[in-house]
């Protein structure tokens, strides 16, 4: 078999738009085990949308956005139910900027001989297929842009600002979540920035330019995002997975505490995911266990045990047609740092 055979059947984002998840989700309301628990995620989400004075934000770990969510979180921004993201670098550059300079990602199968993929040069996720000239595309693009700006340690979010710059001269594809969180100023903040396309792209333009180069500093990061805790009035955490983008969320509140200021904790808070809480493992800790830290109020929180893609299209789409995103105040956060 040769690489076209493989590459053949693109992944096809799900359109929260094209349907309403309405009936469903209020059905499972009256229902048990994850059925209501996924309804009650539901609501609450709805409730962070309500509460206009509320700051939603989304963090996004393991790969929805190769697997067919993407546009999901780009329909957010452009629909005001959304107002900051952190997420792993691998959800921003591997797979949203990627696609948006004209890849794809394609179906593939768990059951293949991966030293073949290896020798076609394809990369697997799951049941996902990746090619990797292009992805090395990808690399070098983010390297340009690094080439292309002032020399000087940037955020992750400044950076990626320039980014949805780029895209929105260069861009081959608009449905994409780095352009929309530039046109409509949602930061997106990526503490491991490095783990992904954008590592490789930054380490050869450091090499190439050894004297003045561009640097991330997850630091400032860290301090960015806590701004916007200690700027917003209530907070809510969508988490999509675990790890660092949800810890790096929840840990705003210590960090402003730390930095004198007496912040509430986060009043809402949803978890989709599909790890468990026994090993420890911050991706599985309850919301519950965040508690005992200061970082979630435990009012209004819901674990959801289940795998991202087979819930949250219908947690939007809900929340999508429910409109309480046309009654929001668009936060704007990103023109806090234009200053």
């Amino acid at each position: 078999m040769e690489k076209h055979d493989f590459l053949k059947e693109t992944i096809e984002h799900v359109d929260i738009k094209s349907f309403d998840a309405t009936p469903i989700i209020d059905s499972m309301a009256k229902m048990s085990f994850t059925a209501r628990s996924v309804a009650t995620a539901t609501e609450i989400y709805c409730n962070m949308l309500k509460e206009n004075n509320c700051s939603v934000i989304l963090t996004l770990a393991g790969s929805t956005s190769a697997a067919g969510c993407m546009h999901i979180y780009v329909d957010m921004v452009r629909n005001n139910m959304v107002d900051a993201i952190v997420a792993t670098g691998a959800s921003i550059v591997d797979m949203d900027f990627f696609e948006a300079i004209g890849f794809k990602h394609y179906k593939g199968s768990p059951f293949v001989d991966d030293n073949q993929l290896r020798d076609l040069y394809i990369d697997r996720i799951y049941d996902t297929y990746i090619d990797e000239e292009e992805l090395q595309v990808c690399d070098r693009t983010i390297k340009s842009i690094a080439d292309e700006i002032q020399p000087g340690i940037y955020s992750s979010r400044a950076f990626i600002k320039e980014m949805g710059r780029y895209l929105s001269v260069h861009g081959k594809k608009k449905d994409s979540l780095v352009l929309a969180a530039y046109e409509h100023n949602v930061p997106i903040f990526c503490p491991a920035f490095s783990d992904s396309c954008a590592g490789f792209g930054l380490v050869m333009h450091q090499v190439e330019h050894p004297q003045a180069y561009v640097s991330i500093d997850s630091v400032r990061d860290f301090l960015e995002v806590t701004q916007i805790k200690m700027a917003a009035e209530q907070t809510g955490l969508l988490m999509i997975g675990g790890g660092v983008p949800k810890n790096f969320a929840q840990d705003t509140v210590i960090c402003a505490e730390c930095l004198g200021k007496d912040v509430p904790m986060h009043k809402y808070a949803v978890q989709i995911t599909v790890a468990d809480e026994r090993d420890g493992a911050c991706s599985g800790s309850t919301l519950k266990e965040a508690a005992s830290w200061g970082k979630v109020n435990t009012v209004y929180e819901q674990m959801v045990y289940a795998e991202a893609t087979s819930v949250l299209p219908m947690m939007a789409s809900y929340a999508y047609h429910k409109k309480d995103w046309e009654k929001r105040t668009a936060k704007n956060w990103s023109k806090i740092f234009d200053k």
